[in-house]
């Protein structure tokens, strides 16, 4: 199986090269037709890998083996968690090219190949991303993955805003990119490795973090955070979300940001979980306050949006910090848990957005407000949008809910988190969803002097408005929530889970599979529904039904409270670049004292 490892980077790159190469010389579905041929390829060798691989499958390129434990070469790790975020990275990737199969407008004269080739460049560098054992590779495929983001996002290079959209993008994830560069630089100074297991095996050896290693830490972990679009870091991503094209929204939302929050968890399980890394109670801490912002400010924020789109990203914001607050509690059970509420939550909120550019192109708006009643005959997109709420509130059975379940019972404080934030943004949703899709409660009112982002500025993305719903596009959507349901109702991958998550904190175990060949694979028994988490799932769904009915009927307040938090996302760069610097000081101060 270690074979496979580089296969499935590099299927997505020789597709990529290939559309860009060949893309003016062949017709459009042709083109789409090799993306998606390319896309499953991988998926089928990312899934086949994380089927039969037992333990860990570790890959040394060139065979540049580390000697006497000291290396050069370059490692890909295939634990099953990385694995299975290839997996799900590769499956959405392929959703996403049959959502957009025929979905845009005709692309430019001679570049055929341009959107399928951006869309498997990102494949490769997410899933480079999840799999990579080495700190630079990690920063060249996070690199990849965001030059790929900001021009997904800009696609529409001819309007204004989805380039500025894309700069805003492009220029705080480039930040993060350097601060994480430089805190790799302080790593390699200190060990002289920039392999994962060498140099978390070098600062054990070394005795009890300094300063230098602190600040290492710091740094790399704050590119990590701007990706994962926690709060403080998290201002890009609505932004981008408003803007960018909606294939490319499922990816942001459904596997990017995850693959931050992953990133945080690898590097610091991998390099900083030992003696001589950040203690595990300056980490908790970190990750609990960074959490329970971004979850608390998400729900706000996202409960005050009309633009649909930018509803849907700020719910990301809120989710980001549950997953979070998930990781602070460092146990086995917490993580398994984290593990499922992401695959749930990927699933729901990729379906959410390929709902939302539906309406976008067959009502030329996702303007909350001037889309009210105008989808009561889109039945279908109703139910879906709907469940996706209810998903996203944590119904069960759906994978959201197992995943929150699971988590809430590692400590008795987190349902009073986990259960308000779910039924707010689950709550928005529904709220849309019965205004939209069956007219309920009064047409909403403009606010006089009230400063929103609405979403009847933005263009249908198929050159003009839809007659009909297009079957590939309702196909994925259902695909998707099916797939966000099955993650709570297979109890094998709860169990698979369960052992992921044990070897994946297992930082004495990762050190001796990469750099010792020693693979051991814990036996662990997962968990399932029980009847305390099946009450939460209940409680958090029927408090966002019982959120979402007062508002449509605009009986709740106006929310004029929230506006000093409104105003801080101004969408000037300036002040976005003023935050992170905060934030890094932010960080500091949780991990140093």
């Amino acid at each position: 199986m270690v074979r496979l490892l580089p296969l499935i980077v590099a299927v997505p790159l020789l597709g990529a090269a290939l559309l860009v190469a060949l893309g003016r010389h062949v017709r459009r579905a042709v083109a789409e037709t090799a993306g998606c041929a390319c896309a499953a390829g991988s998926a089928a060798l990312a899934v086949g890998a994380l089927v039969l691989t037992h333990g860990t499958a570790v890959t040394w390129a060139g065979d540049w083996r580390p000697h006497h434990g000291a290396g050069v070469g370059i490692v890909l790790v295939g634990d099953r968690v990385g694995l299975g975020l290839a997996a799900l990275t590769s499956l959405l990737v392929v959703a996403v090219l049959a959502y957009s199969w025929r979905y845009f407008e005709e692309p430019p004269r001679g570049h055929a190949g341009a959107f399928p080739a951006l869309v498997l460049l990102f494949q490769a560098g997410m899933c480079g991303f999840a799999l990579t054992g080495d700190l630079f590779d990690a920063f060249v495929f996070f690199e990849l993955m965001g030059a790929v983001g900001y021009a997904l996002t800009g696609y529409r290079v001819e309007e204004p805003r989805p380039v500025q959209g894309a700069l805003t993008f492009g220029f705080l994830n480039s930040l993060g990119g350097y601060a994480s560069l430089l805190g790799i630089g302080l790593l390699y100074a200190r060990t002289g490795e920039l392999g994962m297991a060498q140099t978390g095996r070098r600062l054990d050896a070394a005795g009890g973090p300094d300063a230098l290693v602190t600040g290492a830490f710091v740094l790399l972990v704050t590119g990590l955070l701007v990706k994962a679009a926690a709060v403080p870091f998290h201002f890009w991503l609505p932004d981008a979300h408003t803007v960018a094209p909606t294939p490319v929204s499922m990816l942001l939302s459904g596997v990017m940001v995850e693959l931050g929050v992953y990133g945080v968890a690898r590097v610091h399980t991998t390099v900083f979980a030992g003696p001589g890394g950040i203690p595990a109670a300056h980490f908790r801490r970190t990750l609990l306050v960074l959490g329970v912002a971004s979850a608390l400010t998400g729900a706000v924020m996202c409960w005050q949006q009309r633009h649909l789109k930018r509803l849907l990203a700020f719910s990301t914001v809120a989710h980001t910090g549950l997953f979070l607050t998930g990781l602070a509690l460092m146990s086995d059970g917490a993580t398994a848990g984290v593990c499922l509420y992401v695959l749930g939550h990927a699933g729901t909120k990729a379906a959410l957005f390929a709902v939302t550019g539906i309406l976008l192109d067959r009502y030329g708006s996702v303007d909350e407000h001037q889309l009210h009643g105008r989808g009561r005959g889109a039945w279908r997109l109703g139910l879906l949008f709907a469940l996706g709420g209810l998903a996203l509130a944590g119904l069960p059975p759906f994978g959201t809910a197992l995943g929150k379940a699971l988590v809430e019972e590692q400590a008795d404080w987190l349902p009073l988190l986990f259960v308000p934030v779910s039924a707010v943004t689950g709550g928005a949703v529904l709220r849309v969803a019965a205004g939209v899709f069956l007219g309920a409660g009064p047409v909403p009112e403009e606010r006089p002097g009230r400063q929103e982002t609405a979403g009847d500025e933005e263009k249908p993305e198929t050159g003009g408005l839809l007659r009909w719903l297009p079957a590939p596009m309702i196909t994925v959507a259902v695909l998707l929530l099916a797939g966000a349901l099955a993650v709570g109702t297979i109890p094998r991958l709860a169990e698979g889970t369960a052992t992921a998550a044990a070897a994946f904190g297992d930082h004495a175990g990762y050190l001796a599979a990469v750099l010792d060949a020693h693979h051991s694979t814990p036996a662990v028994e997962g968990e399932w529904w029980t009847g305390p988490g099946v009450a939460l799932g209940l409680l958090s769904a029927a408090l966002a039904v019982a959120l979402a009915v007062p508002a449509v009927r605009r009986l709740l307040p106006s929310g004029g409270w929230t506006g000093p938090l409104r105003r801080l996302h101004s969408g000037h760069v300036g002040d976005y670049v003023a935050w992170t610097v905060a934030g890094i000081g932010l960080l500091s101060a949780l991990t140093w004292w």
